[in-house]
């Protein structure tokens, strides 16, 4: 088995008596996308800080590609690029004089300045703004140069905090093409509050909330996990019990009208309520299958947020 990429062991920060994240464990494997999503105060941008070697942790180690980020910095670092949530751009400058100048910081040898400006211009769409004034574009295609600062040395891992935050939604979905596209070459991790985003680019899902790891797995066990349920309107008045006792079905909510909301298992179908209903004349003249949103849920998992925050 391969080392995984990024190494994050026991992660907590404090701030006097404030946790802002407690013990998170996780790794970043090759070529993998990870999202990792939760209501803005949950963590998220003190946890990328730490990562990208930009905040020290108060316990735990972080190593990106075998390299400790604390005992090993540079070495680290050359591995890995960081945009953060503001992104840190010179407004004065050009972008070609900006790009070059985020490759000398990378060690990017001089005779090979102009050709990793021009990659990441073409990687990032910015091939017809290379003479304009970063402050002159607008704030999608600000996000498209911290974006290409962030990868300009050709780094196996990319850390990307809330790169959506602003952006209309034609910018939004441009970004979202060009994150799909990096990780088709390197691992990232998304930071975001914004569980579409999540959905569109990610294969694995990171749930932070207070500081702390609540769920992780792919985004298809995240949509495996939504409840189904079906809403059921009789004729006939029956018990609740006699619903609940139906093959595959977990539990029954009464609703107004002779209506029910009935909640099965994964994988489970509606034919022994249908049987039953056909043999006992119920008198059953609705079904409609029900599905949690992604929204719901992820409402659901992070629902003591306020509660938890200060």
């Amino acid at each position: 088995m391969t080392e995984a990429l990024v190494q994050v062991e026991n992660l907590s920060r404090y701030y006097q008596n404030h946790c802002a994240i407690k013990h998170l464990s996780f790794n970043l494997e090759a070529g993998e996308v990870l999202g990792f999503l939760g209501p803005n105060g949950a963590g998220k941008s003190t946890t990328m800080q730490i990562i990208s070697g930009n905040l020290a942790p108060s316990e735990g180690e972080v190593s990106i590609a075998g390299h400790d980020i604390l005992e090993a910095p540079r070495a680290a670092k050359q591995h890995l690029g960081y945009l953060p949530e503001h992104p840190p751009v010179y407004r004065d400058s050009s972008v070609d004089e900006y790009l070059k100048f985020c490759a000398r910081l990378h060690r990017v040898p001089r005779g090979q300045l102009g050709t990793a400006s021009d990659r990441v211009k073409q990687q990032c769409g910015l091939e017809t703004v290379g003479g304009r004034l970063i402050g002159n574009l607008s704030k999608g295609y600000q996000q498209r140069v911290g974006i290409a600062q962030a990868i300009i040395h050709d780094p196996p891992v990319v850390i990307l905090d809330e790169p959506t935050v602003g952006l209309d939604p034609i910018q939004i979905r441009e970004i979202r093409d060009l994150i799909r596209s990096l990780g088709s070459q390197r691992s990232v991790i998304l930071s975001t509050h914004i569980l579409s985003e999540v959905q569109a680019t990610c294969d694995r899902v990171q749930i932070i909330r207070a500081g702390e790891l609540i769920y992780h797995a792919s985004i298809e066990s995240l949509n495996q996990r939504r409840e189904t349920s079906i809403r059921v309107a009789l004729r006939k008045t029956i018990k609740i019990e006699q619903l609940s006792s139906l093959q595959g079905v977990d539990h029954v909510d009464s609703l107004e009208d002779g209506r029910y909301r009935l909640f099965f298992a994964p994988d489970s179908s509606p034919d022994a309520l249908v049987a039953a209903a056909a043999q006992q004349e119920w008198g059953l003249y609705e079904l409609i299958p029900e599905q949690q949103s992604l929204e719901d849920l992820f409402i659901e998992l992070t629902q003591d947020e306020e509660a938890n925050a200060i």
